[in-house]
């Protein structure tokens, strides 16, 4: 994720919606212990927020300290830098050792992340049993008919810089990989589809914009795609610039668990218990079946020469 200037992170904080606390209640309710919570990627802390209404203590991590500097104080909440060279074996210290976490969240995050290294993090300090990650991306904002056609041609101008980082969050996760067992809200290749209701001010939303991934990715390319001409666009389309609107952000969400891995030898042991069954019931059948007249009569006359 490209390091957000001061401004840029005072911008990005005033339009990033707030999760709906719900989320957090629905998530919680699943998880077997709450003690202890990883919000990873946090950015200003929207997440961890609402974590710790429902967990005791909450490390929230991410790359970017400009963010982390606005992020919102709690006293169970403790913010961490995490720069690029941390190992994995130092993240997992810094979470408490390997299945010590209860709920793993990355909300607007994963796509950022190289996620062969952070499932293997996640995998380590996720509680084996009852412990659940949740990832969740918004990729598209509803505002109202004037102003939606103008950041359709926006979106659609942002595709030639578009990193396949940014591909997966635009793909609403569903080309994302995901190795953990499905708990019923959401799976790989199938995520959730929820709304996330905000209210954003002309300014906010500008802002918004021009800290917005796809844009800045352009700019450094030399292209300003939020140049004046769409400003003054999404000013005409918004009415009174005082005006603060109702907006949705589209989100798409998938939650898991640890997958159970059966021991080759337990399913070996288990198939030849299952023959020794087998086998012990024909033999019980065996022995319980009876001589017939044909066949005794056949003993009783070989009984009788041995006899002679």
């Amino acid at each position: 994720m490209a390091a957000l200037s001061e401004k840029e992170a005072e911008a990005y904080l005033d339009a990033r919606p707030r999760y709906p606390m719900d989320w957090y209640k629905k998530i919680a309710a699943r998880t077997q212990d709450h003690k202890f919570a990883w919000d990873v990627g946090t950015g200003s802390g929207q997440a961890a927020i609402g974590l710790v209404e429902h967990y005791e203590n909450v490390v929230a991590t991410d790359i970017n300290e400009a963010q982390l500097k606005r992020a919102v104080k709690h006293s169970r909440i403790s913010y961490h830098h995490t720069p690029k060279h941390m190992s994995g074996d130092e993240m997992v210290a810094l979470l408490g050792g390997e299945n010590s976490v209860d709920l793993i969240v990355a909300a607007q995050a994963v796509h950022f992340f190289d996620t062969t290294t952070f499932y293997n993090v996640a995998k380590r300090v996720l509680r084996k049993e009852g412990g659940l990650i949740a990832i969740w991306v918004y990729n598209d904002i509803v505002i109202s008919s004037e102003i939606d056609p103008i950041m359709k041609s926006l979106v659609d101008s942002t595709l030639p810089f578009r990193t396949p980082i940014m591909n997966l969050a635009f793909d609403s996760y569903k080309t994302l990989p995901f190795p953990f067992e499905s708990i019923g809200m959401g799976s790989e290749g199938k995520p959730v589809r929820l709304d996330i209701p905000h209210k954003l001010s002309l300014k906010g939303f500008i802002g918004f914009l021009r800290s917005w991934q796809p844009a800045m990715k352009a700019k450094e390319q030399g292209v300003e795609l939020v140049n004046e001409d769409l400003i003054n666009k999404f000013e005409e389309a918004w009415g009174d610039e005082n005006q603060v609107n109702d907006v949705f952000y589209k989100a798409h969400m998938i939650v898991g668990k640890i997958k159970e891995v059966k021991c080759e030898s337990e399913q070996v042991s288990k198939d030849g218990n299952e023959d020794l069954l087998h086998q012990t019931e024909v033999g019980k059948k065996q022995e319980r079946r009876q001589p017939s007249d044909e066949e005794k009569r056949q003993i009783k006359k070989q009984n009788t020469r041995e006899d002679r």
